[in-house]
């Protein structure tokens, strides 16, 4: 594990996705805290490692990229080393029939169908300022389209506070993002630890950029990368995810009122989940 400080892995999570990462920079980022080598997986972090002050306690939950290329020495890693027993798979009908995770000796990989039969994104609301409208408005969409396997989620939370589990999607960036967030407030993170975990995407994307930019460019219909709005679909900010929490107090009231109201927990099941985040409990 080598050491990289906050300050560096802040400068290269802030960089323009425009502009490629220096490799030197990058491998020594992904070889720090909070990132995992995972053979097989990119973007894969101990959500309990977060720079700041995630509250999660480390070694419970993770999050990565989509796990299709996952090695049998990656497997190890990941029942073994890290002791993950559920893997949650947050992706759309067609990304998850065309690319299905492997089978994991020693954890149960879950997937829990949703409305969304492709990932796909409109473009319109990204256009203007950093498309923070349009990060509202696609990050709003995945509390609907992905209630179920947001909710699966958490009841492995509220009842396995002992099983450390994994959770991702395709880029494991914006779905997995939406539900590390969740996740993040729910244990009384603090808002600057929420945000950088969620910039630390443009630092675990980088190794597949090319990948995830025929994704993006699939998804939203683009006929290059020119389009209009696709440069900030691409291009993470805090303005997003603000703009996101923003909508989501609005709407819901915060991710409790969303948790409760929405997804059917009781004020008792919030509590024990809150704090399973925290400390493992049997």
């Amino acid at each position: 594990m080598s050491t990289v400080s906050t300050e560096d892995l802040r400068s290269l999570a802030w960089t323009d996705v425009a502009a490629p990462l220096p490799k030197e920079q990058l491998y020594a980022a992904l070889q720090a805290s909070p990132f995992l080598y995972v053979p097989g997986t990119f973007n894969t972090r101990d959500l309990g490692l977060i720079p700041g002050t995630p509250k999660i306690r480390p070694g419970y939950a993770f999050r990565s990229g989509a796990l299709n290329g996952l090695s049998d020495d990656g497997k190890k890693v990941l029942t073994g080393k890290l002791g993950i027993r559920r893997i949650f798979d947050l992706r759309s009908q067609r990304e998850h029939a065309t690319q299905p995770d492997p089978e994991v000796p020693g954890a149960e990989v879950v997937w829990t169908p949703s409305e969304e039969v492709d990932a796909v994104v409109g473009l319109e609301e990204f256009v203007d300022g950093e498309g923070e409208k349009g990060y509202a408005t696609m990050y709003m969409d995945v509390l609907k389209v992905y209630k179920d396997s947001i909710k699966t989620v958490l009841e492995h939370v509220r009842d396995h506070p002992t099983e450390p589990f994994l959770f991702h999607c395709t880029a494991g960036r914006d779905r997995t993002g939406v539900v590390a967030g969740i996740l993040m407030a729910l244990a009384g993170g603090e808002p600057d630890a929420i945000t950088f975990d969620f910039m630390l995407s443009r630092i675990g994307t980088e190794p597949v950029r090319d990948l995830l930019l025929a994704f993006a460019l699939k998804g939203s219909g683009a006929e290059s990368v020119e389009a209009p709005g696709f440069h900030n679909l691409c291009n993470l900010k805090t303005s997003g995810w603000d703009a996101f929490v923003k909508a989501a107090e609005s709407e819901y009231g915060g991710f409790e009122g969303y948790v409760t109201k929405t997804l059917g927990f009781s004020s008792k099941d919030l509590a024990t989940i809150k704090k399973n985040l925290v400390a493992a409990t049997n």
